[in-house]
């Protein structure tokens, strides 16, 4: 299958504009939905497809961006109940569910108000519910965004989302990443940013009636390890549910950990 030459499609549900990718012949539902970004993840597709191809022979791996036009007010149970309207468009079912950061915050919510559509959950680098801290980290983004300063923005950005040797490596792509973000991505990141606030779901975690695996990061300088075992803390008297944290990947450990996509894969192959 050819994976660099992912083809970008929009699904209508009613007054819901989304964008998502495809790819792989499988008979099983993969969906993968990313975390906050300043630029939509559909730009990345083929590198995510690389990433993800391990899943291609067995899955059919779908990844959905958040809507196009979205409302000036917007918050994580929006995102999800978009994001549900969309995948019932297309049909899709028996979901294996895979969420990243702010994307682990929607796909909580939709497994949680929509337990039929999810079979396995997999959360990495998130959070039940948002601190002081965590706050004050997208607060002081979300203040870049509005002062224009996009190379500032994703300096900060790669600094905290990686390992200090990554963003060290990738430092000056970071910025002139930055030098091309225009305007309106500006305008969009900082309502989807601003959409964690009052987000908490914690005490709704048990009302998660399938497998969970809870991936972290000891360094995580987003959303901290702390978050992580707060989320283990509610699921781990079951025994359909699991843990790992690593150690030295930072909060992107789902970008950076060499194992990340084999541990998923054998998560979601296991009985």
């Amino acid at each position: 299958m050819d994976l660099q030459n992912i083809k970008i499609e929009t699904c209508i549900a009613g007054d819901i504009r989304m964008q998502y990718f495809k790819f792989g012949t499988g008979e099983k539902t993969f969906v993968i939905i990313p975390g906050l970004s300043v630029q939509s993840v559909m730009g990345s597709a083929a590198a995510v497809a690389e990433e993800y191809s391990i899943f291609t022979d067995e899955y059919t791996t779908y990844v959905f961006d958040r809507r196009e036009n979205i409302p000036a007010s917007y918050y994580i149970h929006d995102m999800a109940e978009d994001t549900v309207k969309v995948m019932e468009c297309l049909g899709l079912n028996d979901i294996n569910l895979f969420g990243a950061s702010q994307g682990g915050m929607i796909a909580m919510d939709i497994a949680i108000n929509h337990q039929r559509l999810v079979s396995k959950l997999v959360l990495g680098s998130t959070s039940s519910r948002i601190s002081k801290g965590q706050e004050e980290k997208v607060e002081h983004w979300i203040e870049l965004a509005k002062e224009g300063d996009a190379v500032g923005l994703m300096l900060d950005f790669g600094k905290n989302l990686y390992p200090e040797a990554v963003y060290e490596q990738y430092k000056d792509y970071f910025a002139e990443t930055g030098k091309k973000i225009t305007d309106e991505e500006l305008k969009r990141f900082i309502v989807l940013a601003g959409s964690i606030k009052d987000f908490n779901v914690t005490d709704k975690l048990s009302g998660i009636d399938c497998p969970v695996l809870i991936t972290g990061a000891f360094e995580d300088a987003v959303l901290d390890s702390d978050a992580t075992m707060e989320m283990a803390e509610q699921l781990d008297h079951r025994p359909d549910f699991k843990l790992f944290m690593y150690n030295g990947y930072g909060h992107a450990a789902f970008d950076t950990a060499p194992d990340y996509q084999e541990r998923v894969y054998n998560f979601l192959a296991s009985p």
